[in-house]
Order: C-alpha cells, then structure tokens, then sequence
C-alpha cells in the first residue's frame, strides 16, 4: 500500500523536485547517472508507467484521489505520495494541474541512433525544434500517422519536458526517440541513415522541392522526413545533404505552415 503524506510545508525538500527545480535541473538531477522528469495528468502517468519508466513520487490534490488516480498509485508500493488541496498545490508548483496529479519519474539511458533505426520504416528528424509544445504535438501525430522512431538534434527541447509529455497526450512513452549528439548533426547522421538503407527528405520551401505527393518519394522503402525550427527551417547545410527536398503544395498565398502542422500533413501522406 502506499503511503499518504499531508503537505504541511511550502519548503519539504521532498517537494523540490516539483516546485523549485527547473526543467534542466531535473534532466541533470542523478549526473552522471540520469535524471527525472515530471509526468502530468493521470492518462499521461499511466502511458508512462505502462512504458516501463520508475515512478519517484507522486504529488496529487486530495480531491483528485478517485477511482482512476488510485488504480495507478496503488500499482507501486513504498512509493510516497504527497497530497494536498487543489489550491495549495497551485500555489506550490505555480501552475494550475491539469487533473490534479504530477509523477516524478526516473530518466532512462536513450539508444543509439543505428538500433532505434534497425526496424524501422519511417522515421522522423527534428532539427532544433525549441517549443516544447511544437514537440509534444509532433510527437502524438509521429505515433497516430505511422512514424516508427522520432529523432532529434541536440537543439531540440527534450520530450520529456513537462509541457511537451502533456501535450503529446504520452505517447512520448510509446514511440521510440533519441536525441543526436551535438556534433553528430547533420553530416555524420546523414551519412548513418544512408548506411542503414534510408533515404533522407527535407521539409523545406525551395525552388528544387518536389511536390510531398512525388510518385519517386512515395515509393521509398526507407525514409527520413526532417523538419526545422519554428521561423527558420532546415539549415542550409541540413537540406544540401538530403536525397530530396519536399513541399506541402499551398493556396490562398499561404506560404509556409506551423512546424507541428506541417508535420502532421507529411507524417500522413508519406507513412502510408
């Protein structure tokens, strides 16, 4: 059974790692063996524990403890959940919990590049997507629309962020993903991805893009779909080194859409 502990105290250290870490402080919080997350919502907590990952602590409002939030704490034994009232955990954490229920997690050791490629199909690449919503919300259209792995730069905001899990609604805990190494991207990535029998498609408004529907794309066995940043797009350098570079064909003048948008629309069209 797990054991109950009544917030008293705005300054538990037990309550750090909810109210006064930061995101980065959490990542490094075990250097050099790892680091937490904080998981938000019941369906996200669960999406994650079902995944595998160590759940710390629990921090839930006492009107919240129901039916559904006590199926997932009573899964783990002697694991400590603090409780308190639903405005006295907003004032803690300074934001308002969504469901009222927070999970701090352990980190896992991310895999290497060739295994999360090894079975692979389609896969995506997210170079220096820094709005943890963009990756959240590209990685639940990634896992609806038939992506098998989700790769990103060491530019991007890690998945586990907590804004990011939420949005991606936990399915960040259903499809693979690693992060590259910094000095890894693009030309050594590249060169790993057409090892492994990939070809590589860049998302990106150019005068030499093939239309996403190109006959030659859709036949692909193997493909990489890389977006860019919200505003800049791809570098330079990153589209160059691609097989093919690829359009989202647009009316009414529209010239470009929001990263997560444009990632829905080619995750659909080029996972089929």
């Amino acid at each position: 059974m797990s054991t109950f502990i009544e917030i008293t105290d705005f300054n538990a250290k037990e309550l750090d790692i909810y109210a006064r870490l930061n995101e980065n402080q959490l990542l490094h919080y075990y250097e050099p063996h790892g680091g937490l997350f904080i998981a938000e919502s019941p369906k996200v907590i669960e999406r994650a524990l079902n995944a595998g990952y160590e759940p710390e602590s629990f921090l839930i409002a006492g009107q919240h403890i129901n039916e559904e939030t006590l199926a997932i704490i009573n899964r783990y034994e002697n694991i400590p959940v603090y409780t308190a009232e639903f405005d006295l955990l907003t004032k803690l954490t300074g934001f308002q919990l969504t469901r009222g229920m927070l999970c701090a997690m352990k980190r896992r050791t991310l895999p290497s590049l060739e295994k999360l490629c090894q079975n692979a199909r389609r896969i995506a690449i997210l170079e220096n997507v820094m709005n943890p919503t963009n990756v959240g919300a590209i990685f639940r259209s990634a896992a609806a629309l038939n992506m098998d792995a989700v790769i990103l730069t060491d530019g991007c905001s890690n998945p586990l962020y907590r804004r990011a899990a939420r949005v991606s609604m936990g399915t960040v805990f259903q499809i693979p993903w690693t992060i590259l190494p910094e000095e890894g991207w693009p030309t050594d990535c590249i060169n790993t991805l057409h090892s492994l029998g990939f070809k590589t498609a860049a998302m990106a408004l150019n005068d030499n893009s093939v239309s996403i529907d190109d006959a030659a794309l859709m036949k692909e066995e193997k493909l990489a779909i890389i977006l860019g940043t919200e505003g800049d797009g791809l570098a330079d350098t990153t589209i160059k080194g691609c097989d093919y570079t690829v359009k989202i064909p647009m009316t009414h003048g529209v010239d470009s859409l929001n990263v997560a948008a444009a990632s829905a629309v080619a995750f659909w069209q080029l996972g089929r």
